[in-house]
Parts: structure tokens; C-alpha cells; sequence
């Protein structure tokens, strides 16, 4: 799933990713390689910003990435990931790595024109759609990838548990 995640996302060296959901660190050190290779020189470099909801998983995922060599490419950030990360918008790409039961607005509000963001979208623990949504000028274009099982998005945009 991090495969298809990180090729609908379409990533590109140089490209700032915000990442809704760090887990333990591992697929924001994917969008990493990816957008912050190291053969590249660091001002070719893009960044990823990861936003985590559970405080736990937040300094697991901190800790992992600094241990692996990706805290100068990572940023792991404690809060509330579907209100996004505004401090550092527009991002070149979005990622949410939970379901939420519609597009959070902030999310595409940091979302740069010609942007892509990749959600989860559907049932709380039932079927869900994975979407890659671009965003052309003003409007939002909607590419369903295929049905997915993620865990609920928490949060003031997310599932209300």
C-alpha cells in the first residue's frame, strides 16, 4: 500500500509533502528517498512534514526517523493532522494515511494549484475509496484508485470517535 500510495502521489525530487498520520516514520522516510535523495545536492532537496494525532506515536515516529538518518529530510510534528499543517503551505503533494469520511478542507486549502493529494475516503471501519484529487485552478479532480481498509482519520475533520 506505501508502493501505491507514494505512485499516485506522483512524487518528484524538490517536492514539500505533507504527510496526515506518521505511524512509526516509515513511509514519510519513503516519500524521503524520493523527494530528498541523497545523491541530489541539499538545495535540489524537497521535505516531508508529518503530522501525528497520538502523542506516543509522534516520539516513536521522531525517534525512528533520527535513528535512520531521515531527520534532516522528516519533520514529525505532534497534533491535529486534518487541520493539516498551515505553517509550511502549499504543499506540492498531501498525503493522509487514514480514513476520513470526506476531504478535509484545510488539506486542500494547503494544497498548491496543480497539487495532489492521495485520502482514504468512505466507512468509518468499512469500505473505503482511495482517491487521488488534483487540484486544477479552482476545482478539484477526483480519481478513484481503488477500494482500501485504513483505520479512522481523528481529529476536528475526521471521525468523531
Amino acid at each position: 500500500m506505501v508502493s501505491i500510495m507514494d505512485e499516485a502521489l506522483e512524487l518528484e525530487v524538490g517536492h514539500k509533502v505533507l504527510e496526515v498520520g506518521a505511524g512509526s516514520g516509515w513511509h514519510a522516510s519513503t516519500i524521503a528517498e524520493i523527494v530528498a535523495p541523497i545523491d541530489k545536492p541539499k538545495e535540489e532537496w524537497g521535505h516531508v512534514y508529518t503530522v501525528e494525532i497520538v502523542p506516543e506515536l509522534a516520539e516513536f515516529s521522531r525517534k525512528n526517523v533520527e535513528k535512520t538518518g531521515y531527520g534532516n529530510r522528516v519533520t514529525i510534528i505532534c497534533g491535529d493532522g486534518s487541520e493539516g499543517y498551515p505553517m509550511k503551505a502549499p504543499y506540492d503533494r498531501v498525503l493522509v494515511t487514514a480514513a476520513s469520511p470526506d476531504i478535509p478542507k484545510p488539506l486542500v486549502e494547503q494544497l498548491k494549484a496543480g497539487g495532489v493529494l492521495v485520502i482514504p475516503v468512505g466507512g468509518i471501519y468499512l469500505y473505503q475509496s482511495l482517491l487521488r484529487v488534483r487540484k486544477v485552478n479552482r476545482k478539484l479532480v477526483h480519481e478513484n484508485l481503488g477500494g482500501v481498509a485504513f483505520v479512522p482519520l481523528t481529529g476536528k475533520h475526521g471521525y468523531k470517535l
